[in-house]
């Protein structure tokens, strides 16, 4: 497969440029219902660009090319700011398109258009539009479409969501990256995917770090998608196991032949949106790697120490990365 261009905040850019890449951070994330608290919480635009550009300058001593930032519309995604952010640091970031599982999420509104439209095709008009021709008036261009499911199930809503995602990955070529919640639904989503006509060489399942059952982890990767262990650090949230167990599956799934199907992460959030969080005590030691510098700094050693070697590690962080947008 020949290089492809690659559709990035600040224009595209070939495949093969690339280069080191974090598949799931986000530049700024906020739960639908943040807009409400401005009034105590304001948005201060300077303060979260310096904050975001220092963090990539950072990353770019660890060899980082590319941040794919994995908000959706629905999570306060900002495709100007991370331009900004982009231009000021230069780090390559990929902005998204697409909608959050629907429990947390900002389905309110289309469930009402559904009583009086088809919503998978104005979702898939809107997916396209802003994959093709950019996001609302900024002429940036979502890079990747992100869908999520719940616990244990993908509803409806969800269902739609996916299946208008396909449709325009499969008229596209722009890739699919996904949330699962709490360690569910991995196969679920690479079956419904494929069967809506998605390529799965173009379907990379999130948040697998959230189940340490190997089995799980192969009944997925069977699909041929993508997978990511991409929240390495959060050790603390429902459903999160702690990083030394997820090394463990990791090691064994390299092992046994799947290191050209996965990549890494941490979903880290470099601005909350809204009044700042107050972490209780107790968690902070089970979050203190949570931060985009933690798979160079721990998760890499680690699994080396494991028996990865360093052509596994530049496959995951770099080559699957690559053949994601490629589609190979």
């Amino acid at each position: 497969m020949a290089t492809v261009q690659v559709n990035t905040v600040c224009g595209p850019v070939p495949s093969s440029e690339l280069g080191v890449t974090l598949v799931h951070e986000h530049i700024v994330f906020g739960y639908p219902g943040w807009e409400g608290d401005l009034t105590m919480a304001p948005f201060d635009r300077k303060e979260v660009v310096s904050k975001a550009v220092a963090l990539m300058n950072e990353l770019k001593t660890f060899g980082v090319r590319t941040v794919v930032d994995a908000t959706p519309a629905d999570g306060g995604r900002n495709p100007e700011l991370c331009r900004e952010v982009s231009e000021k640091s230069g780090v390559q970031i990929v902005c998204a398109t697409g909608y959050y599982f629907e429990a947390e999420g900002g389905h309110a509104y289309w469930k009402f258009r559904s009583s009086l439209c088809d919503i998978k095709q104005e979702l898939y008009e809107l997916f396209l539009k802003e994959v093709t021709e950019g996001i609302r008036d900024t002429g940036i261009k979502a890079g990747v479409i992100k869908v999520g499911s719940s616990k244990g199930a993908i509803t409806d809503y969800e269902r739609t969501v996916f299946e208008a995602a396909a449709r325009v990955q499969r008229e596209t070529g722009v890739p699919i990256i996904t949330h699962t919640q709490e360690g569910t639904m991995g196969p679920e989503q690479a079956r419904l995917l494929v069967e809506a006509g998605a390529d799965p060489k173009r379907v990379q399942i999130g948040h697998m770090s959230d189940n340490t059952d190997i089995r799980y982890q192969i009944e997925t990767l069977k699909q041929g998608v993508f997978v990511a262990f991409d929240r390495m650090g959060i050790q603390v949230l429902a459903g999160c196991p702690m990083d030394v167990e997820r090394y463990a599956v990791l090691i064994g799934l390299t092992g046994i032949g799947y290191a050209q199907q996965l990549m890494l992460s941490h979903d880290y959030v470099i601005h909350w949106l809204g009044r700042p969080l107050k972490i209780p005590e107790i968690a902070l030691p089970l979050i203190g790697n949570w931060h985009p510098t933690h798979l160079f700094k721990n998760v890499i050693p680690a699994l080396k120490a494991g028996g990865v070697t360093d052509a596994h590690i530049r496959t995951m962080i770099q080559e699957n990365p690559r053949r994601l947008f490629e589609g190979r």
